[in-house]
């Protein structure tokens, strides 16, 4: 359906949240015909929608159904029902309809042309003022007002607003200075709704066994990552990660700090094994060492190891292979060069930690999906109550598949709502 394209039902829609998803709830509600007001706790809503993508907003991604429920792990399934009445590529021709250019990047991930998340934010408001939604702005909901099983409204700074149906979208609890400190949970919680135990998710790890200090500010593309907990390989991935004066982060980083933090949680350790040079085969790779050796034999042994290493990674091999730096590369014998290979291969690092909810991108767990219909996206507590978003126990690794999650679900809930007071009419 056309963005712009309005129905008419009677009845009052209340959206708990200014985000994604609640933006996205708010105005389907309104084209549906319901009456709709977005209650917003910060000053301007989507807030965290305008600073994610390092800026630029990654808005979803290519990749089909199938695929995209795969990166939920085992409660995509229930995203089945969203992915499918809303898509990728309807979520696509929704922002192209509004006229915000999009374009497709490594991986399959869509951001707009402009490059600018914010602009995100703007369109999407220019589209409910023109539904006309109401947005109360520096307002948090305080409390759900519910009578005999089903909502009746909602209070705000004191203030009841009576509605015919609320959907919650609060967001999680991650960077919290965008508004999203984890109300919705306890607002769910009093409704009888289940909480699966939350943890930062898509989260920079803290490690030991390097001096950060000299290697704060590395980016390392290319790279193989795999992740052992306890002495097994548990996880292994591809990309781009950077190191940080606390540890590391970047994108393969992320993806494994779910599995790391709850790892970690469980008191098991965890341990990150980077193959530094992926595209040689050990065999290759050895036979490219004994040239350099021979070749360059005359030459400091440091001095040699920039023909295969970053600067900033130097030290932490020469202190691994305790050859200093100065010995000649024909002073290197078969042991110390065997070393290296196993180095190059499989430089390790203990995960000690992970940074706060302030800086996690997203939040995992959250309100137990099995008491939520997939497919309108209402409570199976109360009557009247959708839920949408990242409030929703689940979530996925980088890529945009979060944010396709929290548009499909605000989606359905915006439109079940409306539907809902319609057949109630």
């Amino acid at each position: 359906m056309s963005p712009t394209h309005k129905e008419q039902t009677p009845g009052k829609v209340i959206v708990a949240g200014g985000g994604a998803a609640g933006l996205m709830a708010a105005g389907q509600a309104a084209l549906a015909g319901a009456e709709t007001l977005v209650i917003e706790k910060m000053k301007h809503p989507g807030r965290k929608l305008g600073i994610t993508g390092k800026g630029r907003c990654n808005i979803t991604n290519i990749a089909d159904t199938a695929e995209l429920i795969s990166h939920f792990g085992k409660n995509g399934r229930f995203l089945r029902q969203a992915f499918t009445r809303f898509s990728n590529t309807d979520l696509i021709s929704f922002f192209e309809e509004l006229g915000l250019k999009l374009v497709k990047e490594r991986g399959g991930r869509v951001f707009p042309a402009c490059g600018r998340a914010p602009e995100v934010v703007a369109v999407l408001q220019q589209w409910l003022k023109a539904g006309r939604v109401q947005i109360q702005r520096s307002s948090p909901v305080d409390k759900l007002l519910i009578t005999d099983g089903r909502i009746t409204g909602v209070v705000s700074k004191g203030k009841k607003t009576a509605c015919d149906a609320l959907i919650l979208a609060t967001g999680g609890a991650s960077y919290p200075a965008t508004g999203s400190t984890g109300d919705g949970y306890k607002m769910a919680s009093k409704c009888g709704h289940t909480i699966v135990p939350i943890h930062p998710a898509l989260v920079p790890l803290e490690t030991a066994g390097i001096d950060t200090r000299k290697t704060a500010g590395l980016n390392l593309r290319n790279i193989r990552v795999s992740m052992y907990i306890g002495n097994k390989k548990r996880h292994e991935t591809f990309g781009e990660m950077v190191f940080t004066d606390f540890g590391v982060t970047g994108p393969v980083i992320l993806t494994l700090s779910d599995a790391a933090v709850t790892a970690l949680q469980d008191k098991r350790r965890v341990t990150l094994s980077f193959d530094l040079k992926p595209a040689l085969d050990e065999k290759k790779l050895d036979a490219r060492l004994q040239r350099d050796l021979a070749s360059r034999g005359k030459e400091r042994f440091d001095s040699i190891l920039r023909g295969l290493l970053p600067r900033e990674l130097i030290p932490a091999c020469l202190r691994h292979l305790d050859v200093p730096p100065e010995y000649q590369g024909c002073r290197i014998n078969a042991g110390e060069r065997k070393r290296l290979l196993n180095w190059l291969k499989d430089f390790r690092l203990e995960v000690t930690g992970h940074r706060p909810f302030s800086e996690a991108i997203i939040t995992a767990g959250g309100v137990d999906t099995s008491e939520i219909d997939p497919r309108t996206m209402e409570s199976r507590k109360v009557r009247g109550l959708y839920l949408a978003g990242e409030l929703l126990n689940i979530h996925a690794d980088t890529g945009g598949y979060n944010l396709q999650a929290a548009f499909s679900t605000g989606w359905i809930a915006g439109r079940s709502a409306a539907e809902g007071l319609q057949s109630r009419a």
